[in-house]
């Protein structure tokens, strides 16, 4: 299985890049990563070189076809995985630093013959997600340029499964200072 660690956006809401911010004495992206070392033969960045580079991974731009967004993350990373052998691919945001530690072996013991399976606590949370490399065909043709469907319509329509989890704070993603300090201060 490989992974990657979706840190494409440009965190207009935080103000910085937020995937190196330090978040309890290291960057906060080692969170995400941390989730995807355990069960992941390879990993990678979607997001720019300044964040991958320091980190001795990968970088891999968003294909220039696609629509931005997440969605062009996970095509990137799709597409990767495919030239690396791989067969399943694990996302992950680079803002959730509470994500559940059993989350990558709960997806491999639900994918069964699902194209993907996403996390789901309180409400969906499909950039948790583990995807089979064959659906990027069927992803392409749901993403075309201009078009920003939805990750939980994308996944349904891909036939994709939710794996439920009880807490929603396990996926919490950081997006503003605000958020970033009470969650550092672990209120």
């Amino acid at each position: 299985m490989a992974g990657i660690v979706l840190a494409g956006g440009r965190a207009v809401r935080f103000g910085s890049n937020k995937a190196l911010a330090s978040f309890r004495g290291q960057p906060l992206i080692a969170w995400s990563l941390a989730i995807l070392q355990p069960t992941c033969q390879a990993i990678a960045i979607n997001g720019p070189e300044t964040t991958a580079g320091p980190l001795g991974l990968p970088a891999l731009p968003d294909p220039p076809d696609a629509p931005q967004g997440p969605l062009s993350g996970v095509l990137a990373g799709l597409d990767w995985a495919a030239a690396q052998g791989f067969e399943t691919l694990l996302t992950v945001p680079c803002d959730t630093p509470f994500l559940p530690r059993e989350m990558a072996a709960r997806f491999l013991s639900e994918l069964g013959n699902a194209p993907l399976i996403a996390g789901r606590a309180r409400r969906p949370h499909p950039l948790c997600a583990l995807w089979r490399v064959e659906t990027r065909k069927a992803l392409r043709a749901l993403s075309r340029p201009g078009k920003h469907p939805p990750l939980t319509a994308v996944l349904e329509s891909l036939g994709g499964i939710w794996a439920d989890f009880p807490d929603e704070k396990a996926f919490a993603n950081l997006n503003t200072q605000a958020e970033f300090e009470a969650a550092a201060q672990g209120l």
